[in-house]
């Protein structure tokens, strides 16, 4: 629990004393450490921050960390737009610096390293973790010869970890999550990364091996690919971290001798082609199978890997596991998603006189997939029907619903040969009993020719954007008639029809909203824009008028978006 708030009469902020919990935890850290609020509000403070500080606890709780702290170099206030953890705060991101400076309570200035980390304390969301040392005191003398070279800290552990959680777990992109784990590891830790892969075929695959050089990253493709299968039983390194039984190191002494399985002379050519002298190899799984192995070696880098190493390393491989398994979910559900709604939509009729086209084009996040819809196809008496709906929801059951939604308006248009609108109410009454749809918005149309040769359109809106038509000379204008209320809401009521005789040479263009709603937009922008292109397109043949459409008026990545378009002949 939060304690009290504090109160100050010398002009600083009120801020709440920390709870007991909270400063147990600043105090376990081996660093000066402070918390500060969402306001940048000192909130808790360790021992040690107190002592290199000069300052006490009551003298820094409620204050505004940046103002009572940050120094330049020669003593003058830091200037926020200059100071790199302000800006890091703001962000809400890890960062680190050094040759810094903070004021210490005699006036003096402390140079210091520093770590910022976004941290959850006690129930409370929005704090930053703040960990500092004094680079005038340094806590050891250098690392031994058998000690890595850049001996980490307790929090250069704790902020790598929280960068490894919040970087590996804001992408749903395979390929990303193992770029961002090689940055992060790379060359922090190591100077070359190798990550195997097991498919789901059960196979392994050598999908990275990278080298830090200079200040960038080479990627060695030649030493990627396919590899033998891991044995059942062998002791080796990486055929056990690829079983998951444990981490180990490792050295070109390891794989010398005689070979016991393929995967080891792959093993040895690494370490022959890299000129690895030491390596740490931890198995990458998730909670419910493995999924690889990370291995971090050191060629150039001085310092050879020890058994202390390990537990962090582990760490790294088990966070970057719970990504990649996330991420094969996704790509997984996606898949099937995406799989069944293609099966789902429908092959366009041929009517002898008119031209369709049709895209359907899912979102790209999530498992944004299912909701938009488009349906053509013959009538009992002749006529051509066209659908486009929307299913609210975006998911599988979105998907599912979907079908039942095409299905059941296909058998009451087929069998009852009525206006559109009263075999729109028809579908209305049967979606709450007998579907999975919560609520849906559709266009159905007829799509007939008249005795005399022009072709007519007749049709009803369920709470759905209106079509657009464009004449061949480029006069665009939306059918706003025939408007009604969306399918689902459990109120019945008559549905207007609506009536326009399609001119020669026209485009009828129905769509779902995600080709006209993005944020920070209005619709009215959205159907604004759609109709300006839409107008300037209109002398393309009708395959090149919707593939430009799409590409100059769909938003970047948000919503999946259904597009359904008829010309006339001339």
């Amino acid at each position: 629990m939060a304690g009290p708030e504090t109160t100050d009469t010398d002009g600083k902020q009120p801020g709440p004393v920390p709870a007991a919990e909270l400063t147990h935890a600043l105090e376990a850290l081996g660093a000066g450490a402070y918390l500060v609020d969402e306001q940048g509000h000192i909130i808790a403070v360790n021992t040690r921050a107190q002592d290199l500080l000069g300052h006490r606890a009551e003298d820094l709780l409620g204050q505004d960390a940046h103002d009572l702290l940050h120094r330049e170099p020669h003593g003058q206030p830091l200037a926020t737009t200059q100071c790199r953890m302000r800006q890091a705060f703001h962000a809400g991101r890890s960062a680190q610096g050094e040759q810094e400076y903070f004021a210490r309570a005699d006036g003096s200035l402390l140079p210091i390293s520093w770590t910022i980390t976004p941290y959850a304390a006690a129930g409370r969301t929005g704090c930053t973790l703040v960990m500092f040392h004094s680079e005038g005191r340094p806590e050891a003398v250098g690392p031994r010869p058998d000690q890595a070279a850049e001996s980490l800290t307790d929090y250069d552990r704790l902020a790598l970890l929280a960068e490894t959680t919040t970087r590996l777990t804001s992408t749903f992109d395979i390929d990303e999550a193992l770029r961002r784990l090689v940055d992060l590891v790379l060359p922090r830790l190591a100077d070359w990364a190798v990550i195997d892969l097991i498919t789901e075929q059960d196979e392994v695959w050598r999908t990275a091996v990278v080298q830090a050089a200079g200040e960038g990253l080479v990627h060695h493709e030649d030493l990627q690919g396919p590899m033998p299968p891991v044995p059942e039983e062998s002791p080796m390194p990486l055929s056990r971290a690829l079983r998951g039984v444990a981490s180990a190191l490792a050295g070109p002494e390891t794989y010398q001798g005689a070979p016991d399985a393929g995967i080891a002379v792959e093993q040895r050519r690494l370490f022959e082609s890299t000129g690895i002298h030491s390596a740490a190899i931890a198995p990458i799984r998730s909670t419910r199978e493995v999924l690889g192995a990370l291995t971090l070696g050191r060629a150039e880098k001085p310092g050879r890997f020890t058994v202390a190493d390990l537990p962090l390393i582990e760490d790294i491989a088990r966070r970057a596991g719970l990504a990649l398994d996330n991420a094969r979910l996704y790509q997984r559900q996606r898949a099937v998603a995406e799989t069944m709604q293609n099966h789902l939509l429908p092959q366009m009729p041929r009517v002898p006189g008119l031209q369709m086209a049709v895209h359907h084009v899912p979102a790209p996040h999530a498992s944004q997939v299912g909701g938009d819809w488009y349906d053509a196809f013959t009538l009992s008496d002749g006529a051509t029907a066209l659908a486009i709906g929307d299913v609210v929801g975006h998911d599988l059951e979105a998907a599912a619903g979907m079908a039942q939604l095409r299905n059941m308006l296909r058998a009451y248009a087929w069998s009852q040969q009525e206006p559109p609108s009263r075999v729109v109410e028809r579908l209305d009454e049967a979606i709450m009993p007998i579907t999975d749809v919560a609520m849906a918005t559709l266009v159905f149309a007829r799509v007939t020719r008249t005795e005399d040769g022009p072709w007519q359109l007749s049709w009803t809106n369920a709470g759905h954007p209106p079509p657009l038509l464009v004449t061949h000379d480029g006069l665009a204008e939306y059918l706003t008639d025939g408007h009604g209320i969306l399918l689902g809401t459990g109120v019945h009521r008559p549905r207007p029809d609506a009536t326009v005789q399609l001119p020669p040479g026209c485009t009828l263009l129905l769509y779902t909203d995600g080709l006209v709603e993005a944020p920070g937009r209005t619709l009215d922008d959205g159907l604004n824009r759609l109709r300006q292109h839409a107008a300037a397109l209109a002398h393309r043949a009708l395959p090149s008028f919707t593939e430009q459409l799409l590409h100059r008026v769909q938003p970047p990545g948000l919503d999946d978006v259904a597009l359904l378009a008829l010309r006339t002949p001339r």
